[in-house]
């Protein structure tokens, strides 16, 4: 007790003196004073850190303390109150130069040791000791410019933001909770969001004069300003708040942070922070980078060339350095919670127009597009290779992301520009081999620039890529006919036929290998094509030979030869869709085949691509009259598909089913058939379910914000571990094998009688004529198989 009081009294007489120094002239040389700021600062540093730990110190002893703990306090805020006063009136003498950088240092990192100590004590105290220690920092810049720890000066800065912003989010959040603004929490809200303001505006103002310093510090910049945006609506890891308190803290504290980041635009080392793929980012954090480099990417086309070149090329001397361009499509391949919810952020507002929201694409697409238009020539190559990979990378949102503002970049410029991607991407289309996902987003994006380009470039695109000629087969596959002018789409549609319906015809007639499978796909495909988009085109005839055409892939190939081979699914898959187009030619005979194929394919379980190819054609069916004769067997067959595939465990198989059944039940005249397709009451609700347009209870916001957020952790781990993975850091373990289960009774019904079915519609067409030479040697060698399997019948084996 009586050593406190002899503290206290120490203050007073310390202050005194401070006190007197500064009543004897108005301008105080710094070596008049040398020794008195850094033992006054010491004195006054242990002393906030003993009230400061008082509470641990005394326990329960500390009402004992009170009084005199809040007597030395104010004795010793008044002492700093006093010298920092003494501090602002000092001059430094030019001769003495040394010496004083020596003191001034000194005092300052003493008093972000101070700030420190009472950051939690007394907020006012603590933004009066930062303001002073920001203006002595700036008062004596060109003497201590080089001997300051900024590291630690911008450390304790952005402590102070985050800690005041998060007091702000708390404070709103209970405000929200509660109901009302009008109680005490409010008044320290504004307090708050005052004190988060001053910080922002110090950190600004810091950072202006002292940019080069803080080279070490611009991931601390880079992080600071990730995890503000990140706690702040619209982010899905934000705090639930009012709309009021929302707008309190945006004018109040983030506009005054604003500044920041335009004066880093033109720092090397911020831009290698924020373009480093080095660190990976926490999920929390994926959004607020994204809107981080869309705000870059606003501001950029102000800034003078060089330094747009800093943010728009590459460096090749660090590998983990990535264009502008590219950190926006990895970034938002992040935030795949936020595209889904769909997060809401504000919209360009166009003249007399109100201010509308847009989802999370939208607004990248906008603020993307908008850059494009401000890039030098110089910088084309490397946005065509950013858009080409994005393109090309296994998002499918990033891919169509990059196809949109490839699209626009084909509009906003010349027909030129247009042709000549055009002509560039379909030669990578027609030089990729075989099949792959990447070569159809290539055709997407060609087919989209072929309905931008100008009549004589598509005249010309024909000329250079003839459609006539078998290996330009593989790239019409992916284009529309509509896209071309009426005498050319014609044109178009007669040469694909003639040349996809030989190459199909050479590869059914046995003259190809399998191996050249994929050839005959492409054939199938552009049939396909014509047939899609520009059917009106093909006379009857044609349609009849595109039947024939695919009864005999029918005679060719079994269903275990289906399943077993990726290059046979795909075929079939457009044998059912080019049947859907042609069904009004289609033989009863002929669709009994087709109806006991895919009855065959369903009970082993096909890829979801098959079943979707199934249902296409079965939607169609309901255009045909069905003859007396064939009713019994048609009818059967197509009441058991629509049944399994109604059941199906598959939302997407389900959908599916759902519209394909509708559409044949409106189209239909045999309507005995509908009751059995229903096979259960559970069915039968979801298809009445499905005609109300009725729809499952919604979630809730919350919940799917937070199913949000979880996807968005799965996918930054899948991430992380595939990254791993390709550095070999780590060893993932491999999926697990399917299990193998044994064969039901069902699934054995089901094959006899696709295999009856198979041989009755053989015994109906000897009916009808003559057979081939070859059908006799098929029947023999169908009559070894039946014995080999009859063999098999004896179990065990």
């Amino acid at each position: 007790m009586d050593t406190s009081l002899t503290v206290v009294q120490l203050m007073e007489v310390l202050r005194g003196c401070v006190q007197h120094v500064c009543a004897m002239q108005e301008t105080v040389p710094l070596e008049h004073i040398h020794s008195l700021p850094s033992s006054v600062l010491h004195v006054i540093k242990n002393t906030f850190i003993y009230c400061r730990d008082s509470e641990s110190l005394y326990s329960d002893h500390l009402h004992l303390f009170a009084d005199l703990l809040q007597s030395l306090f104010k004795e010793t805020y008044a002492l700093q109150k006093q010298l920092m006063e003494l501090l602002d009136m000092t001059s430094v003498d030019s001769c003495a130069a040394e010496d004083s950088t020596a003191i001034i240092v000194s005092v300052i990192h003493t008093v972000l040791e101070i700030c420190s100590a009472i950051s939690i004590i007394d907020h006012a105290l603590h933004a009066n000791t930062w303001k002073f220690l920001i203006r002595q920092s700036t008062k004596h810049k060109s003497l201590i410019k080089n001997s300051l720890k900024h590291t630690a000066i911008l450390h304790g800065l952005c402590e102070g933001i985050l800690f005041s912003f998060q007091s702000c989010l708390l404070l709103a959040e209970q405000m929200k909770q509660s109901g009302t603004q009008e109680n005490v929490d409010y008044k320290v809200f504004q307090r708050t969001i005052k004190l988060s303001r001053f910080f922002a505006v110090s950190l600004v103002h810091y950072t202006k004069e002292f940019t080069p310093f803080l080279v070490e510090s611009c991931s601390q910049l880079h992080q600071t300003y990730l995890q503000i945006y990140s706690k702040f609506p619209p982010s899905l890891h934000a705090a639930v708040i009012s709309e009021a308190s929302r707008d309190e803290i945006a004018k109040g504290f983030l506009v005054a942070l604003d500044p920041l980041l335009p004066s880093l635009l033109s720092f090397g080392p911020f831009v290698e922070a924020v373009l480093s793929k080095a660190p990976v980012l926490s999920p929390e954090l994926h959004f607020a980078q994204c809107r981080l480099l869309l705000s870059v990417m606003d501001m950029l086309p102000s800034q003078p060339p060089e330094v747009q070149a800093l943010w728009n090329t590459e460096n090749h001397s660090l590998e983990d350095r990535v264009p502008l361009f590219t950190a926006l499509f990895l970034s938002l391949q992040q935030c795949s919670g936020e595209l889904s919810l769909p997060v809401l952020l504000p919209g360009v507002v166009a003249a007399g127009q109100a201010e509308h929201s847009v989802t999370l694409y939208h607004y990248v697409c906008i603020h993307l597009c908008a850059f494009v238009t401000s890039l030098s020539v110089s910088h084309f190559p490397l946005l065509e290779r950013s858009l080409l990979e994005a393109i090309l990378a296994s998002n499918m949102i990033i891919g169509l992301l990059a196809m949109d503002v490839w699209c626009f970049l084909a509009r906003y410029g010349t027909a030129d520009l247009c042709a000549h991607h055009a002509f560039t991407i379909a030669s990578l289309i027609r030089a990729c081999p075989g099949e792959h996902y990447r070569v159809s987003l290539l055709g997407i994006l060609l087919r989209r620039l072929l309905f931008l380009m100008a009549p004589d470039h598509q005249v010309e695109f024909v000329e250079r890529f003839p459609p006539k000629e078998m290996e330009n087969l593989v790239l019409w596959q992916h284009l529309s006919l509509k896209a071309l002018m009426a005498p050319l789409r014609k044109q178009v549609a007669h040469e694909l036929f003639v040349a996809g319906l030989a190459q199909g015809e050479e590869w059914l007639s046995g003259k190809r290998p399998l191996e050249e499978l994929p050839r005959g796909n492409a054939a199938l495909s552009a049939l396909l094509l014509v047939c899609q988009t520009a059917g009106e085109t093909l006379e009857v005839g044609q349609q009849t030979a595109l039947v024939r055409a695919a009864g005999r892939l029918l005679a060719v190939v079994n269903v275990t030869q289906v399943l077993s081979q990726p290059c046979l699914q795909q075929a079939f898959c457009s044998m059912f869709r080019l049947l859907e187009h042609c069904i009004q030619v289609v033989e009863s005979q002929m669709l009994i085949q087709v109806l006991i194929l895919q009855n065959s394919l369903l009970q082993l379980n096909p890829p979801d691509h098959v079943l979707l190819a199934i249902l296409d054609f079965l939607s169609s069916v309901g255009k045909l009259c069905i003859p007396p004769d064939f009713q019994v067997q048609v009818l059967s067959k197509l009441s058991c598909l629509f049944a399994s595939l109604l059941a199906s465990n598959s939302w997407l198989i389900h959908q599916h089913a759902l519209v394909a059944f509708v559409q044949f039940a409106e189209e239909t005249s045999h309507e005995d058939i509908i009751p059995q397709c229903l096979s259960s009451e559970e069915t039968k609700s979801k298809v009445v379910c499905f005609l109300s347009k009725g729809c499952r209870a919604e979630e809730v916001a919350e919940a799917r914000a937070e199913r949000m957020k979880e996807e968005n952790g799965l996918f930054h781990r899948l991430l992380v571990e595939a990254r791993a993975k390709r550095q070999g850091t780590a060893v993932l373990e491999s999926s697990p094998k399917r299990t193998c289960y044994s064969p039901s009774e069902r699934q054995y019904e089901s094959a006899i009688d696709g295999a009856a079915g198979a041989l009755e519609a053989v015994k109906l067409l000897l009916q009808k004529g003559p057979p081939p030479t070859w059908l006799a040697k098929k029947l023999e060698a169908l009559q070894a198989t039946l014995n080999s399997l009859k063999d098999s019948t004896r179990w065990p084996p």
